[in-house]
């Protein structure tokens, strides 16, 4: 039976974890994402469900045991917050290449450098665009509640087993940090290799078997056209995601003559701006992306077609709206309002821009 607690983000998501089943967490603290590996320790899920949880030397570490544990077709993964993510990036790529599932999740703090504890969305582009070397994508989803931080644990692991490809959840402090009441799914059991086989097909480094030799996984190919090869079939599956698995929610975006796009805690404060904007007259909708690879381009084009412009709203200086203005393909203004280094903008401040950039513009 599905419970209710009251429990920050970055705890639903470690609970969550637990619950679907996940055979393994490797990770190393940093804050706004601590508390992950904090609650994941305290609770020591090995006796509840024999998850493997362990506190790597450092986080390149990490992310190579989610390599070695993801190669044996298991449920694993990770989190940090953006330096540690960027420490990530090698093993990632390793990862991507070698068409393993994996789930990460990255709880971002304001930059660049160390930067600062506060929330930031300035990790954007890393993390959509591929964030380590070669011609790789991660898909991409991006909560705005804690209830969300829980559901998109399970959501997760079966995009990454089915694609098999690394998803990232991609938080911030605001949602990691915050505490709301979250429904709890209900305890999945962990998958034993025969049906992880069974529903996934043999690609798991399980070792030699009478009806197969042994599976090798690697991200090195030295004959060039080979490796274009192998490039060629990411991108048809890439292609393949972007077809299948665009996800965002629409708010009142029927009748809305100004779109704001925004995605996690940008728009949570963007719904309050709607309200004061909608309460003097103008009809504002708030089109919330919940996939940010795949982005829903097509959908934002056609909402071009219908209203006068949009602005994007985000704790960076501005990574998203190059998105957004690539779907809105010039047929209406599309501009930026973003706070960043770890300032959260207010509701007001989103409302001015829209006014002052789009409306008067």
């Amino acid at each position: 039976m599905s419970e209710i607690k009251l429990m920050k983000g970055n705890e639903a998501i470690a609970e969550a974890a637990i619950l679907a089943g996940c055979d393994a967490y490797f990770g190393y603290p940093i804050t706004p994402q601590s508390e992950v590996i904090e609650y994941l320790m305290v609770e020591r899920p090995e006796d509840r469900t024999g998850m493997i949880v362990l506190q790597a030397e450092s986080e390149i570490a990490a992310i190579h045991m989610v390599y070695g544990a993801a190669g044996a077709g298991k449920k694993v993964m990770t989190s940090s917050s953006s330096p540690g993510i960027s420490l990530k990036q090698e093993g990632i790529s390793y990862i991507a290449a070698a068409e393993l599932p994996c789930l990460i999740v990255n709880v971002v703090r304001g930059g660049p450098g160390l930067g600062t504890i506060q929330p930031s969305q300035a990790d954007y582009f890393q993390s959509t665009k591929g964030g380590g070397h070669g011609d790789y994508r991660l898909i991409v989803l991006a909560p705005a509640s804690v209830q969300e931080m829980a559901d998109f644990v399970e959501d997760s692991f079966k995009l990454a087993f089915k694609y098999r490809t690394p998803v990232m959840i991609l938080s911030d402090g605001v949602i990691g940090q915050m505490m709301e009441k979250v429904i709890m799914p209900e305890q999945m059991p962990r998958l034993t290799d025969d049906e992880i086989l069974e529903r996934y097909g043999d690609w798991a480094n399980t070792g030699k078997t009478k009806l197969r030799e042994r599976n090798i996984i690697t991200s090195l190919n030295l004959d060039s056209n080979v490796q274009e090869a192998h490039n060629i079939k990411l991108q048809a599956k890439y292609s393949q995601i972007e077809e299948n698995e665009v996800r965002y929610e629409a708010i009142n975006c029927n009748d809305a003559e100004y779109i704001i796009v925004a995605y996690g805690s940008s728009a949570r404060v963007a719904q309050k701006s709607m309200a004061m904007a909608r309460a003097k007259g103008i009809k504002v909708g708030i089109f919330r992306l919940i996939s940010l690879f795949p982005f829903p381009k097509k959908e934002i084009n056609a909402l071009a077609d219908r209203v006068k412009g949009f602005l994007a709203v985000e704790m960076s200086a501005g990574q998203m709206i190059e998105d957004v203005r690539l779907a809105v393909n010039g047929k209406v203004p599309a501009e930026h309002y973003g706070r960043y280094g770890g300032v959260i903008h207010s509701p007001e401040e989103v409302l001015a821009s829209l006014e002052n950039k789009i409306i008067g513009g």
